[in-house]
C-alpha cells in the first residue's frame, strides 16, 4: 500500500512530467521580435501564424480566437474542427467546456453577495460554518472568504487521499474525472487536520473553490451558479453560456474534447469524455461557453455593462489583492502578470479535453479569448497577442498592426 504522505509527490509526478502550472503562461521572450511583429504584421496574420502552428503540429483539432481591440472592434478567427471525424467547422458560437474560467463567474457572484451586505470578505469559516466548527482545525477556522476567492488560503489544488489517487490513476489512462470527492462535499474531514503554511502565497486550489461554493450555498440559499446565471449571464445576454450544456443552443455541434498533454497515457488526438459535475465543483469548473460570449463578458469588464451594481462587482473582482513579485499576483479568481512592461489580467481553464484562456490589458483596453478542444498546458497564444497589441500602440504606424 502506498503511504498517504507520498501521494502528493506521486500525483504531481503523474500529472506533471514537464507540464506548466495552471497559473503560468509562456510569452514572447524577445521584446524586439514581438515589437517588430506588432508594427509590421496585421493582427490576423499574427494570430494565423500562432494558431495554424498548433493545428499543423496536431496539438489540437481546432481552436477559436476572439479579440477585442482598443477601438472596441471584435475580431473572431476560427481554425479546424469540432472533432476530426465529423469535421464540423468551429465558429465564434461553438460551445466549449471552459473549466476553471468558471471560477471568475463564481468569484464575481460572491462579489455581488458581498456588495449586498450578506457577507464580508473577512468573514472566516469559523464564523460562516458554526454547525461544522468542531470539524475545523484552528487554522481552518481562520480561513477567510477573500482567501478562498484569491487562492491564498494555503489549501492545495485538491485533497491528496487514496481515493483521489485511485481516481487520478484511472484518469491518466481514460480521461475520466477525478474530482468526485470535492463535488460530493467530502472536504470537511480534510479541514479537520488542516495546517496553514507558514508563508502566504497564491496556490491554485480547486479545493478552495469547492469550499467557497459550499459556503455561499449555505448562507444565501442559492448556489454561486444560480447567482451567476441570474445576475451575470442573463443581463449580459450570454446565450451560449451555461452550466447545463445540453440546454444551450448549438449543443449538438459543440466542440468535442481530445487528449493532448493530458491524460498522460491516452494517445494525443483521441476523444476523451466530457466532465460533468452536479455538486460543489459546479462553481469551480462546470461552465460551458463560446468565444463570442466570453468576448462580450470581457467587453463588459472593460467598457461597462450598463448595470452599475454589476460593474462594481467586476471592478471588485479584478482588483489585485495579493501581490507576488516574481509570480502571478491574485485578484478574485483573476491572476495578474507583468509581461514586457505590460500588465495582463487573465484566467486559464483546463478540463477533460479542453483548454481555455481569457485575458485583458486594462490599460490599453484589449482583450482576448482562446478556446481549444484539446488539453494543452502550453496555453501561450493569449498572452502573446495581448503583449503585441499593447506594443503595437507605440509604433509610428500602429494602425498597420490592427488590420
Amino acid at each position: 500500500m502506498i503511504p498517504e504522505a507520498r501521494l502528493p509527490i506521486l500525483a504531481l509526478f503523474l500529472l506533471a512530467s514537464g507540464c506548466a502550472s495552471l497559473s503560468s503562461n509562456s510569452v514572447d521572450t524577445s521584446r524586439q521580435a514581438s515589437l517588430l511583429a506588432s508594427c509590421h504584421v496585421p493582427l490576423k496574420q499574427q494570430i494565423d501564424a500562432l494558431a495554424l502552428a498548433l493545428l499543423n503540429e496536431q496539438r489540437t483539432p481546432g481552436l477559436v480566437v476572439a479579440v477585442l481591440t482598443a477601438d472596441r472592434q471584435r475580431h473572431i478567427y476560427s481554425y479546424g474542427f469540432t472533432d476530426r471525424e465529423r469535421r464540423t467547422p468551429l465558429s465564434g458560437d461553438t460551445l466549449f467546456a471552459i473549466g476553471s474560467v468558471t471560477k471568475g463567474f463564481t468569484a464575481e457572484s460572491v462579489a455581488l453577495v458581498v456588495a449586498d451586505g450578506q457577507l464580508r470578505w473577512d468573514d472566516t469559516l469559523g464564523k460562516l460554518l458554526p454547525a461544522e466548527r468542531r470539524r475545523l482545525s484552528p487554522d481552518a477556522q481562520q480561513i477567510t472568504l477573500l482567501q478562498l476567492a484569491t487562492h491564498t488560503a494555503g489549501l492545495p489544488r485538491q485533497m491528496t487521499t487514496l481515493h483521489m489517487f485511485s481516481k487520478l490513476t484511472r484518469y491518466l489512462f481514460s480521461g475520466a474525472p477525478f474530482y468526485d470527492d470535492l463535488d460530493n462535499g467530502e472536504f470537511l474531514d480534510y479541514l479537520h487536520d488542516f495546517v496553514r503554511p507558514e508563508q502566504q502565497a497564491v496556490v491554485y486550489s480547486n479545493l478552495g473553490y469547492a469550499i467557497l461554493d459550499y459556503v455561499i450555498s449555505q448562507h444565501t440559499g442559492q448556489t454561486p451558479q444560480q447567482i451567476a446565471s441570474q445576475q451575470i449571464i442573463a443581463p449580459l445576454r450570454l446565450q451560449h453560456t451555461g452550466y447545463q450544456p445540453e440546454k444551450l443552443p448549438g449543443y449538438l455541434l459543440r466542440a468535442h474534447g481530445h487528449a493532448g498533454d493530458q491524460p498522460k497515457f491516452v494517445r494525443r488526438g483521441q476523444p476523451v469524455p466530457d466532465w460533468r459535475f452536479s455538486g460543489y465543483m459546479v462553481g469551480a469548473a462546470a461552465l460551458w461557453s463560446s468565444a463570442s460570449d466570453l468576448l462580450t463578458y470581457l467587453d463588459a469588464h472593460l467598457y461597462g455593462s450598463a448595470d452599475a451594481r454589476l460593474d462594481r462587482a467586476f471592478a471588485d473582482a479584478t482588483r489585485v489583492r495579493f501581490q507576488q513579485a516574481d509570480h502571478d499576483s491574485s485578484a478574485l479568481a483573476w491572476l495578474s502578470n507583468h509581461v514586457s512592461g505590460q500588465t495582463i489580467i487573465y484566467q486559464s481553464g483546463f478540463i477533460g479535453g479542453y483548454s481555455s484562456y481569457i485575458g485583458m490589458d486594462v490599460q490599453h483596453k484589449n482583450a482576448i479569448v482562446v478556446l481549444q478542444n484539446s488539453f494543452n498546458w502550453d496555453n501561450v497564444l493569449g498572452h502573446r497577442i495581448l503583449v503585441r497589441l499593447a506594443e503595437a500602440e507605440t509604433c509610428p504606424s500602429s494602425a498597420a498592426g490592427q488590420q
